[in-house]
Parts: structure tokens; C-alpha cells; sequence
């Protein structure tokens, strides 16, 4: 189904609610509550300010004085009709999100009504269909069509009838957070350092501060960040990385990359993190790094993992490009290893709008080699002390994170809570062949995907999705199963991966994801396991 039309909101239709205007308030009302029905957004073109406070400041002056039922009102003065319309729209902006005014609104005096066209330029820069210009404006309504919506036309959505979910919801945190991440692309429009701006370097900060690691270099992608680790650590031809087949095809290429040989240990059936107790069997005279994922959201057992790694005096390199910002034994993941690196994919925990990643890391040697390696293996510039790579994370994309840190925090808890009650509300269905992930007592998870074990798979996200629940596999094949990298292991190697590979599915998750939603969600997979 198609996402809900977003409204942006004339002035008329604004004064016909404020002032208000008999015949004209409740169908204007009657369009809003409907677009909130059926999902989608107001909003108000932040161009219009000046044309609001003075229109509905005089519509107050006009009405003031008129009285009712014959009874006279005393009549406003200009200051007190301003003050009282900056207190309408006070109240009335509260449930409105602003659409910035772009350069491009501004070169509207050729036309007719430059007022008129700057609102249908904004409504055009939105994709076809998902946002209506609401007027009451009969020369617009019957020149745009495609533009425009009537306060009386539009339905309301019918019983029953519901839009897809998003799997992942960026769409309501990307409005939480507008005016943040327009002020923060703007600055960097301003100063024009695209390249290891400003804010990369505060961004740096921000996270080696809330991770409590000594360094933090941003990277181009989460996938950098393991090769940038592996590279500063001198892993090469001929030697292994011990890590898990069971994870995203990056965690792999970035060995064979280099020409070292991926080493697989299997995964814990009930986490899907490597199994700490077949790591050191898997350790020989090659081993140069082991590099365990913290997959789902949920930190390896890195304790054990850091002991095994210890007494063999070998690196540790924690994947975590799906758990940042989780905990284990009351530290932060990307703290917790030699290297901890982290995907800014914009599907992550915390993402930014394209590609980016970080590494971390307590070595003042290696955080310099990293960051040497990420410019072409510069030490100063055009000396090229190592062989590099161009690894950088541009300066927009660390703008759109910082932005995104201000409401990191919340986000986590929100993960945490829709986590759990994903877990109490999905528990009678184990009965039913369902199964759950496991989340130790000495750590948490942050849910980058909420992941279940379901019977007959492929029938199962067919059924779904026929319910508008949108579903992922992450992931349908472990690493020695892929063309790429099948030579490296026994097919019938790590058969906890294979078997979770066969069952995993994830469910719809974000931080904005409501009850209403969730609920939906396990009502259609009980509903399609009980028809199993």
C-alpha cells in the first residue's frame, strides 16, 4: 500500500482554525484529523511565518468589537491582536512540523502569485503523491489538481484498512530531528569543508567521550573501519582472523582483502555470537587477530573471548556495526577490544544518511595508523609513510550524526523497552515453534534488528507480508556457504550457523515503532504460525 499523503497547511486553512470562522474551522478541522488518521503529517512552509502573524493578527483586530448575540466586546489593540495571535499559533504549531524555505522558493516574482508558488515548489520537492498542498484557494485547487486537496475532499481510511509498516522507521526520527539536521548540513554548506571538516573532529569526540575509549577515527563505512583495524595491525598474506560465518558478507571480505584466510568458529544457538568455548582450538601459529560480531545488537561474550585472545597474545576486533551504544559487564561495545569498529549505516542503532563508521580504540600507535591509513597512508601531506586507503567520512555525514547523538539516548531506551515487550508478548507463541534470541544477564541488546527462529520460513514472511508486516533475513546463508568464500571451510562446518540460517527472521523495528504497531505485528505472525 501507498504511505499516507502529508498536508502542507495554507495560511487560509490556519486562520479558518485560529480565528475561528463559522462554516470554514470544522472541515479544515474535519482534513486534519483525517491526515492524522490515516498516518500521515502536517506541515507549515516556514516561509509563511510573517504572512501568519499578520494575517491572523488582523482577522483578531477585525473580528474584536463585533460582539455576538448583540452583547459588544471591547476591541483589541494592534499589540494585543499580535500577542494573541503568536498565542493561537503557538498552540497550533505544536502538533505541525516546519518545511524549510530553500533557496530555490525564492525566485518567485515572474509568476502570478509568488506567495502560491512558493508553496507548490515545496510541495513538488517531495516525491509524487506524498504530500498535498490544503487550500481552500479555488484558482489553486483547479490549476493543480495534482497539488492541491479541498479541506471537504478526501476519505478518511475505512475500517479495517491499514498501511504497510516500515521495518525500519526512519521517517519519524528523521522528523523529530529536522531542525537539527538542517542546521547542522547548513553549517557545513557554509564553511564548504567537505572533506575532514570541522565536525569531524567533534564528532570524534563526542563518541571516544560517551564510548570512555581514548580514541575515536571516523570512517567511511563500517566495513573501513575492520579493514583500517586489520590493516594497522599488519594482518596480511598467509595469516588468519578467527571469526564467525554467521554475519554480513563485510566481516569476511575484509580478510580475504588483505589475503589473509578467515578461520570460522561456530555461534552460540541462542545468541547467534560466536561460541567462546571453540575459539581455542581454532587458534595456530598463523592466527593474527580474532574478530567476533556482536550481532543483533547484542555484545559478544568478550570477557572470555579477551582471556582466550590474552594468553595466546593475540588482537581482538570487535564487530559491532549493529551494537553501538550497548552494554556488557557495565562498559560500552567498541570498548571492550583492541578494536571495536561500527557501521553509521543508515539502518544502524545510530545511522547517518549514506555510508560512515568509526573505529576505537585505547592505542595511541594504532589510532595514529588508522588515521594515516584512512588519508592513503599519509603522515603528513603527500608523505606516505603506509600503504592506505581513502577511508574517510565526509563532513555532511558526521553532521547528520552529531545531530542524531542528541536523541541517541532515548533511542536506546526505546530499544530496550520495545525489545522486551517484543519478548513477553511473543513468548506464548514458542508453543507454537517460535523461537527467541537470548540476551545474557551480564549485558543487553539494542535491537538493531529484533530477530526470532520461525518454522517454514519462506511461507511465513509470504504470510506476513500479505498482512503488511514487512520481514528480513539477516542472514540466509553463512559466510562458507557464499561462492565467494566456500573454499574455506566444510560445507557441513559450524552447523549452528547453518541452522540459524535456515530459521532467523527479523521483525519491524526502530525506536518509534508504537504498541499499536508492535501489537499488530504479533497478531499477524500468531495468526500465521497457528495456520502452519
Amino acid at each position: 500500500m501507498a504511505r499516507p499523503t502529508d498536508l502542507l497547511l495554507d495560511v487560509n486553512i490556519v486562520l479558518d482554525i485560529c480565528l475561528p470562522r463559522p462554516g470554514l474551522a470544522e472541515p479544515a478541522l474535519a482534513a486534519l484529523e483525517r491526515c492524522r488518521q490515516a498516518g500521515g503529517h502536517l506541515w507549515l512552509y516556514a516561509g509563511s511565518v510573517q504572512t501568519l502573524e499578520y494575517t491572523l493578527a488582523a482577522g483578531l483586530l477585525q473580528q474584536s468589537g463585533a460582539g455576538s448575540a448583540g452583547v459588544q466586546e471591547p476591541s483589541l489593540t494592534r499589540g494585543q491582536a499580535l500577542r494573541r495571535s503568536h498565542e493561537l499559533l503557538h498552540a497550533f504549531c505544536r502538533d505541525v512540523h516546519w518545511l524549510a524555505a530553500l533557496a530555490g522558493d525564492g525566485d518567485v516574482f515572474a509568476t502570478d502569485d509568488p506567495e502560491d508558488e512558493q508553496l507548490l515548489r515545496a510541495v513538488r520537492r517531495r516525491p509524487a503523491g506524498s504530500m498535498r498542498l490544503l487550500t481552500r484557494d479555488q484558482r489553486l485547487l483547479s490549476r493543480h489538481p495534482d497539488l492541491t486537496l479541498a479541506p471537504q475532499d478526501g476519505a478518511a481510511p475505512g475500517p479495517g484498512v491499514c498501511a504497510d509498516l516500515d521495518f525500519i522507521d526512519l521517517r519519524s526520527q528523521q522528523l523529530a530531528l529536522r531542525p537539527a539536521l538542517e542546521a547542522g548540513m547548513h553549517r557545513v554548506l557554509d564553511h564548504g569543508q567537505y572533506i575532514m571538516g570541522p565536525e569531524v573532529k567533534q564528532l570524534e569526540q563526542r563518541l571516544a567521550a560517551r564510548t570512555g575509549v581514548a580514541h575515536c577515527v571516523t570512517v567511511a563505512s563500517g566495513t573501513e573501519a575492520l579493514l583500517i583495524s586489520l590493516m594497522a595491525l599488519g594482518v596480511g598474506a598467509g595469516d588468519e582472523v578467527i571469526t564467525t560465518p554467521f554475519t554480513f558478507a563485510a566481516t569476511v571480505e575484509v580478510i580475504v582483502l588483505l589475503g589473509a584466510r578467515p578461520v570460522f568458529v561456530d555461534i552460540e544457538p541462542d545468541s547467534c555470537n560466536l561460541d567462546a568455548k571453540l575459539l581455542e582450538p581454532a587458534i595456530t601459529p598463523r592466527t593474527k587477530a580474532i574478530m567476533p560480531v556482536s550481532l543483533y545488537g547484542q555484545v559478544a561474550d568478550m570477557a572470555e573471548i579477551n582471556a582466550v585472545a590474552a594468553k595466546h597474545g593475540l588482537p581482538v576486533i570487535e564487530d559491532a556495526a549493529q551494537s553501538f551504544g550497548a552494554r556488557y559487564q557495565g562498559r560500552e561495545s567498541c570498548a571492550l577490544s583492541t578494536f571495536g569498529c561500527t557501521s553509521f549505516f543508515p539502518s544502524k542503532p545510530l545511522g547517518c544518511y549514506g555510508d560512515g563508521g568509526a573505529l576505537f580504540t585505547d592505542d595511541a600507535a594504532l589510532a595514529q595508523a588508522a588515521r594515516e591509513i584512512r588519508v592513503h597512508g599519509q603522515s603528513a601531506r603527500y608523505t606516505h609513510t603506509r600503504v592506505g586507503v581513502g577511508g574517510r567520512m565526509d563532513t555532511l555525514q558526521c553532521a547528520v550524526v552529531l545531530a542524531k547523538l542528541e536523541r541517541f539516548d532515548w533511542e536506546l531506551q526505546r530499544r530496550r523497552e520495545i525489545g522486551a515487550r517484543y519478548g513477553r508478548l511473543l513468548a506464548p507463541l514458542q508453543a507454537r515453534g517460535l523461537g527467541l534470541l537470548a540476551v545474557r544477564p551480564d549485558r543487553d541488546c539494542v535491537w538493531a534488528q529484533y530477530t526470532v527462529f520461525v518454522p517454514q520460513r519462506e511461507r511465513v514472511q509470504q504470510a506476513l507480508q500479505a498482512a503488511g508486516v514487512p520481514t528480513a533475513v539477516h542472514y540466509p546463508k553463512p559466510a562458507h556457504h557464499q561462492p565467494a568464500y566456500a573454499g574455506f571451510a566444510p560445507l557441513d562446518a559450524c552447523p549452528h550457523s547453518i541452522a540459524a540460517a535456515q530459521r532467523v527472521m527479523s521483525l519491524p523495528m526502530s525506536a518509534d515503532l508504537s504498541e499499536a504497531d508492535q501489537d499488530r505485528v504479533v497478531a499477524a505472525l500468531a495468526d500465521v504460525l497457528a495456520a502452519l
